[in-house]
């Protein structure tokens, strides 16, 4: 089975028209900036066996913004995690530090669930 590539443009191979361009089909995704963005803060423990993680939520980003904000509050934290499906994970209860610093680094509507 062949893989698709990068540059597959939908079985398009030759156009004749001098000015053809083909088209992007990315997406231009619309993200709020962090003063407006609503961020819940809470803490779970399901599917977790019994082990406390706090919950960043609420997130108007790319992944890659996402991740790197993740990496700067568990170092802030002094604590591992992770970030997956738009949002992050810091193990521990963490829930009044992250939104100290949150809020510090212009989330100003986060809340603490």
């Amino acid at each position: 089975m062949s893989k698709k590539k990068d540059n597959y443009q939908g079985g398009l191979v030759y156009s004749t028209e001098p000015n053809f361009q083909f088209d992007s089909e990315k997406k231009e995704e619309f993200h709020l900036p962090p003063e407006a963005q609503q961020l819940k803060v809470k803490l779970d423990k399901k599917n977790r066996g019994g082990k406390i993680v706090t919950l960043v939520e609420g997130f108007s980003m790319d992944e890659e913004s996402i991740e790197s904000l993740g990496k700067k509050l568990k170092t802030f934290c002094g604590s591992g995690g992770s970030s997956k499906n738009g949002e992050i994970i810091i193990q521990g209860d963490h829930r009044d530090k992250i939104i100290q610093w949150l809020i510090k680094n212009g989330f100003t509507k986060s809340k603490k669930i």
